[in-house]
């Protein structure tokens, strides 16, 4: 049945070029769209004759980018998948729906390398429904059909697949049977790099030379790498007091070119009874979350067109859709609940060096409107308390390590070869120096932070109070375990009276730029925010909203650490690369703050100890504890983190409850006694 609706489409579709019924704009489009499904169709057959195999890496090369041409960002001005253009090309009415249309069809991309007709199918069915009502209105009265009428197909489309696609999506999370990518990583030669050509992701020049660094590299060298990563992970699960031999399947993430130090880790987990699910980062309107990528993923053919269609939900999204999607999301976790039971949690490997990416705002992209950004927030909330109660926080644990792209510039091999150290530093020697500074916060009420050098920070953060300091503590000692590099104490504060504000001239969250972006706190809770993006404070407010908020009124304060790896920073000094680091390494680089849910978010009631024995009892604050009455007010499901660079810091000052000010940081240096070590590295700068 599946291949005859197959064909069927693919004749009408073939029918769409000689027909002169829809007029212009749309006949345009309609041709257009129609070219690219046949491109689609073609790309399907030459992967089911086994071609990828067989094919030159100049003609792989080739295919990959003549599938992406039209998202690049040479030819991004005059495709439809640019909001902008179609709604210049087809009109405002028709101009934004039309486009998100044509992504919807780019996501059959990675579903040909996967061999998913079905996929296929629905897809190609949509965009006949949508031509056909085109071509019978205007048969019919020589003009285009309402706009409800097509939005209605989409609507309908989305909500009629979403219980498949939904089934679909969680099994590729949690069962480890679901092994395309898994096979690629596992059953392929390496150093053929062909193979990078099999996922069906863009290829870019990162992904080549990746592959080519790690393939001239040696086994122990690899094997270093993937110890670091995997036993990074175990660690976590013993700081966390949490039991791994429950476990059977940890999730692994990265980016395609690191499979070498991948199937290394894959062995190593074997060893601790783990199987692995890799599943790819969203790409349709099902499985995108924003312009996040969450899963494996290859280069990205143009962030501006990702950032374009982040919201493309704004089309069809009401609270009818929301409870839909939530009824069948716990419909598809029961059908997968062994295998959720079991889920260790994800084990991520992220990568830098890319140009920083600064969106421009497109005037006719997609965005919620007020309601449907309440909905969205509620539908975060009750979608992240049920992937809670299948895979229970306090039974599982994560780790993330990064490593540098050749994008970084000319010296990417010195980088690679710093990160590998920075991410390797002997982590007791860290926890003897950061278990001196958290003596010193164990005596504090609140800490003071200050900035300088045209830093306007000025905050206070409410610590929680110790009952009994001989067993308990407020402040994780962090080493080389869940967040590779090692290198901060942090915790969760107490929200009443935590005020002031925090500056930070330039810094990049989610891979987003941030000018002066600045956020004022009472009470723990965010009051106001502003950057310097955009020409507009209405723009500045939106972009903060959207990307740091995640559309929620405000968010806590959940976490406020301070950074010790002094290696990084010099690093990052050294190879003038500061701007291009991740916050899991830029946030050891001097004092941080998240917004949003704590560090212990949905197991706060799992004890954790410090290597020393001692209890870290802030797992909690005002808002977490809500938990206990009304969980949907508890949780936020976002964290960001925000760092204060040490050259931008004039103080960060631990205040006891006497009022004695005990000075940690002054002018960007430790000056706490025993942290003299932490200091060596800005020696190497000046």
């Amino acid at each position: 049945m599946m291949e005859e609706r197959y064909q069927l489409s693919m004749e009408r579709i073939e029918e769409i070029k000689k027909e002169t019924v829809v007029q212009e704009p749309f006949d345009v489009y309609f041709k257009s769209v129609a070219a690219f499904l046949q491109q689609m169709d073609m790309l399907y057959k030459e992967i089911q004759e086994g071609q990828l195999l067989t094919d030159s890496i100049e003609m792989l090369a080739k295919r990959n980018v003549s599938i992406y041409a039209d998202v690049l960002p040479e030819n991004y001005e005059r495709s439809f998948a640019n909001p902008d253009y179609a709604v210049k090309a087809l009109g405002e009415e028709y101009g934004a729906l039309f486009s998100f249309l044509y992504t919807e069809m780019r996501a059959l991309i990675p579903y040909a390398y996967e061999q998913k007709k079905f996929e296929y199918v629905i897809r190609m069915e949509l965009f006949l429904e949508v031509y056909n009502a085109f071509y019978y209105a205007y048969e019919e009265s020589n003009q285009a059909p309402k706009y409800e009428v097509v939005k209605d197909i989409i609507y309908w489309f989305v909500s009629d697949y979403s219980e498949p696609e939904m089934e679909q999506r969680i099994k590729e999370q949690l069962n480890p049977a679901e092994r395309f990518a898994t096979d690629i990583v596992m059953n392929t030669d390496l150093t053929d790099l062909r193979y990078l050509y099999l996922y069906g992701e863009y290829i870019s020049h990162n992904e080549i030379e990746t592959a080519k660094h790690l393939n001239e590299m040696s086994e122990e060298a690899i094997q270093k790498m993937a110890d670091t990563y995997t036993e990074g992970y175990r660690i976590g699960f013993v700081n966390g007091n949490k039991d791994l031999t429950k476990k059977k399947v940890v999730n692994i993430r990265f980016c395609v070119g690191f499979e070498r130090i991948i199937r290394q880790a894959v062995f190593n987990f074997k060893k601790m009874g783990l199987k692995p699910t890799i599943y790819r980062a969203g790409s349709s309107i099902f499985t995108k979350r924003g312009n996040l990528k969450i899963g494996y993923y290859g280069a990205i053919a143009n962030k501006q067109y990702e950032y374009d269609h982040k919201e493309d939900q704004a089309l069809f999204f009401d609270k009818l859709l929301m409870n839909r999607r939530l009824e069948i999301m716990r419909e598809a976790y029961e059908g997968e609940k062994e295998w959720a039971r079991v889920h260790a949690g994800p084990a991520c490997m992220e990568v830098f060096g890319e140009k920083p990416f600064n969106p421009v705002a497109k005037k006719n992209a997609c965005k919620l409107s007020k309601e449907q950004q309440k909905l969205s927030v509620t539908y975060a909330s009750k979608s992240g308390s049920m992937v809670n109660e299948y895979i229970k926080g306090e039974e599982r644990s994560f780790t993330i390590i990064a490593f540098p792209i050749p994008e970084i510039g000319e010296q990417y091999a010195a980088i690679f070869d710093e990160t590998v150290r920075i991410n390797t530093l002997d982590y007791q020697v860290y926890a003897k120096i950061q278990q001196t500074i958290i003596d010193t916060l164990d005596q504090a009420e609140y800490v003071t932070i200050k900035g300088e050098a045209g830093n306007h920070t000025d905050l206070k953060v409410m610590l929680h109070e110790l009952k009994e300091n001989t067993r308990e503590t407020i402040f994780e000692n962090c080493v080389a375990d869940v967040n590779i590099p090692v290198g901060e104490v942090f915790t969760s504060p107490k929200l009443m009276g935590t005020n002031g504000i925090l500056h930070v001239s330039r810094v990049f969250l989610n891979e987003l730029e941030y000018r002066d972006l600045q956020i004022t706190f009472q009470d723990g809770m965010i009051t106001d925010y502003s950057c310097k993006n955009f020409e507009t404070e209405a723009e500045n407010r939106s972009y903060i909203k959207d990307n740091v908020l995640f559309h929620h009124e405000t968010l806590p304060i959940g976490e406020f650490a301070i950074g010790t790896n002094t290696t990084a920073y010099m690093v990052a000094k050294k190879y003038d690369i500061a701007d291009k680091l991740p916050i899991l390494i830029a946030e050891k680089m001097g004092p941080h703050f998240a917004v949003g849910d704590t560090c212990y978010s949905h197991c706060e009631d799992v004890k954790v100890f410090n290597p020393n024995g001692k209890e870290i009892i802030a797992r909690d604050n005002e808002v977490t504890l809500l938990r206990r009455t009304d969980e949907s007010r508890a949780y936020f499901n976002c964290h960001t983190d925000i760092t204060l660079p040490y050259d931008e810091l004039q103080s960060l000052e631990a205040v006891t409850r006497d009022g004695q000010a005990i000075p940690i940081i002054a002018h960007g240096r430790f000056v706490l006694n025993g942290c003299d070590e932490l200091n060596a590295p800005f020696e190497e700068i000046l």
